[in-house]
């Protein structure tokens, strides 16, 4: 038999939902919602824009999500 090589599936989750919250409790919740991955990064950080199902990215500004989105 093949291996599985399909994808995870995403929460069907906006990440839109997120912003305004402590860093800390987004995250708990995010990973409580199904993703696999999240990521939490400062203002203006330079990351690879390669996009990843399953991950959450929150941009952080002191301690609360300013922003986030997928992959």
């Amino acid at each position: 038999m093949a291996p599985d090589t399909a994808p995870p599936t995403e929460p069907q989750d906006s990440p839109q939902g997120y912003v305004g919250r402590d860093a800390g409790d987004a995250e708990r919740l995010a990973r409580q919602r199904g993703w696999t991955t999240v990521r939490s990064l400062p203002p203006g950080a330079i990351i690879t824009m390669e996009y990843r199902q399953g991950r959450l990215n929150f941009e952080v500004r002191d301690g609360v999500v300013a922003r986030a989105w997928k992959g």
